[in-house]
């Protein structure tokens, strides 16, 4: 069923794709620049498929079954081009920043296979608002990732090298700090959904 708020969220997938390009080469401001807007264009999108689909009635099982999908595909797909890129970096801790985003990435498929099992069964699992703040978090993590990389450039490619000063590269590391904080709220809202689907499990 084409309605508007799928075609919002199959527009999202196919750009998928245009984003990781833009942020294929780590020293092109310009790329990076240009993929902070189509990011900000996909989360706007995100907002709008779902806002509309329930004001106008138009909820739809192709609808349900993209939305989540699309969601993924793009964290997914931020997460693996900015990890090779080494964006994932940070001072002190070197590439540690990558375990917050492999959290993130293991607990959105674990979430999804355990949704699946579920529905099986007929039972559902409503997005708690930890949930909600973990992906408003994690949305922004990854903005201001992308966001640094067309103000500051690429980090720094190893502790020794001469890194920009925290004033210099603030933006960076404010969201690296985000992206920390959403891998922990990551794993305490991926162990209510687990617990939730052990006692459905015989």
């Amino acid at each position: 069923m084409m309605t508007l708020p799928n075609i919002l969220t199959l527009s999202r997938i196919v750009t998928i794709p245009l984003l990781a390009f833009l942020l294929w080469w780590p020293d092109w401001r310009l790329g990076y620049a240009l993929a902070f807007g189509l990011y900000c264009l996909m989360g706007i999108t995100d907002y709008f498929d779902g806002y509309l689909a329930r004001s106008s009635g138009t909820v739809s099982k192709l609808g349900q079954f993209l939305d989540p999908i699309a969601d993924k595909l793009m964290i997914a797909a931020v997460i693996l081009v900015l990890t090779a890129q080494g964006y994932l970096r940070g001072p002190y801790v070197g590439d540690m920043h990558v375990i917050a985003g492999l959290i993130i990435l293991m607990r959105e498929i674990a979430v999804s296979g355990l949704r699946e099992f579920l529905g099986s069964l007929q039972v559902s699992v409503p997005v708690s608002k930890l949930a909600k703040w973990k992906t408003t978090l994690q949305l922004v993590a990854f903005g201001g990732l992308i966001l640094g990389g067309a103000v500051h450039g690429q980090p720094c490619a190893s502790i020794a090298d001469a890194c920009p000063t925290p004033s210099e590269n603030w933006i960076h590391l404010v969201s690296l700090g985000a992206l920390w904080a959403a891998a922990i709220l990551t794993l305490v809202t991926g162990w209510d959904y687990l617990r939730v689907g052990i006692k459905h499990m015989d």
